[in-house]
């Protein structure tokens, strides 16, 4: 033997023989010496096997007090004939947990995703309805998919989202966004479950922890950036090098100004037909601009774009001799927009936020609020609410503060000194 070892205060004796690359074990029991080989190379995996090996057979003639029963089997690792010497013992095979009692978070799962499409017809858009689907199946079921409803706890939705940030897709941890989202799902379910009587109330699941924390403002473009994006998209399209892809770049030219006049929703924008613009002369101002019906995750809405967003929407139907019943964009042209934004350095701002399509629409509304537009308005016209554009809008631009109400300085009153 060239190396030994010792286990169990010494009533396990580990070794290895020159002519074997397994480990062997042995034992002293009942007056007899006992041995087998644990068919490990690892001294790990066979220090494991070999406690296992000698536990099993003592907890097995402890609890059943059969002597007896200990030594045959003992005898029959040491050796016996190859029909009957038996697999290498290993622990007793633990008894199945029993079946959890009540109703489980699939069955609620299941009854909400039966039910919603259905009572939100008409009032919630389809691809809204499916993320919701899509968000229970893919990481809320494999969680809590057996759990009883009523042990979903606030502690237990903390360690799903521990496990989620530890365990993101493709080593990215969830945005903050994502998880509000799926806590969202996870509600909606628990509410399904209350109103059928499975639970007595729903858990407060809301993130610990959490703060107001600090104002941070959507990516956008500043006047001078979006004026180099626009510009440079322009010039692409008229210098495209293979003509073949040229109408892509022009796509891309007449997509940045359009959205950056209409302030669209970029899923908006890839829903809008040709049939679904107009353009019309406003009685107000006196000047053309396009009157858009708008399809999105709010239903059916109204738009009024600025007046630079008639060129670009006649050059699309021009040069794609559009029909009533097609797109006008269609799919989001993300790479195109990527690519000029990494040649531009634009793709992040100075406090790393990063830009994307949706960055257009961002730029609406700072430019008019610049410019003094109605918040009441703008929020309308972008299917929004005042409360969202005073939060991540108004509150980083320095024009929306009026130095006038701001520098008020309140008159003195003069004393009236009084001689003794």
């Amino acid at each position: 033997m060239s190396e030994s070892h010792t286990l169990m205060d010494g009533k396990v004796h580990i070794y290895k023989r020159d002519n074997s690359r397994y480990w062997q074990c042995s034992t002293y029991m009942a007056g007899r010496n006992y041995r087998t080989s644990t068919k490990e190379e690892s001294l790990t995996l066979a220090k494991d096997f070999a406690q296992e090996w000698y536990m099993a057979a003592y907890l097995d003639a402890k609890q059943r007090g059969q002597s007896s029963r200990l030594s045959r089997m003992l005898n029959q690792f040491a050796g016996g004939t190859e029909r009957t010497r038996p697999q290498p013992l290993r622990m007793p095979a633990k008894e199945p947990a029993p079946k959890p009692s009540g109703h489980t978070f699939q069955e609620a799962a299941e009854k909400f995703i039966a039910e919603y499409g259905i009572i939100t017809e008409g009032q919630r858009n389809k691809e809204w309805t499916a993320q919701h689907e899509m968000r229970v199946k893919v990481h809320l079921m494999p969680f809590f998919a057996d759990k009883p409803l009523n042990e979903i706890s606030a502690g237990l939705v903390q360690e799903y989202r521990i496990q989620r940030s530890l365990n993101g897709h493709k080593g990215r941890k969830p945005s903050r966004s994502t998880l509000h989202h799926e806590t969202v799902t996870l509600r909606l379910v628990l509410k399904t479950a209350h109103r059928y009587g499975w639970i007595q109330q729903v858990p407060d699941i809301s993130p610990p922890y959490k703060t107001s924390g600090k104002v941070k403002h959507r990516a956008w473009f500043s006047p001078e950036e979006y004026k180099m994006l626009y510009e440079a998209t322009r010039d692409r399209a008229r210098n495209t090098p293979d003509g073949r892809y040229k109408y892509v770049w022009e796509d891309l030219h007449d997509y940045v100004l359009f959205m950056a006049n209409t302030g669209l929703r970029p899923d908006e924008a890839a829903r809008l037909e040709y049939r679904d613009v107009t353009i019309v002369t406003d009685q107000d101002i006196g000047e053309r601009l396009l009157e858009i019906e708008v399809r999105g995750k709010r239903g059916v809405g109204y738009c009024k774009s600025m007046t630079g967003a008639i060129l670009p929407f006649q050059r699309m139907q021009k040069r794609h001799d559009g029909k009533p019943t097609d797109k006008i964009f269609g799919k989001t042209p993300r790479n195109e927009m990527n690519k000029i934004l990494e040649e531009l350095n634009l793709k992040f701002d100075r406090d790393e936020n990063v830009r994307t399509a949706y960055s257009l629409r961002h730029t609406y509304i700072c430019l008019r609020l610049m410019e003094g537009a109605d918040i009441y308005q703008i929020a309308k016209n972008c299917r929004t609410s005042v409360e969202m554009i005073e939060q991540f809008y108004a509150s980083h631009l320095k024009n929306t503060l009026d130095a006038s109400a701001i520098n008020v300085k309140k008159p003195r009153k003069k004393l009236n000194k009084t001689k003794d």
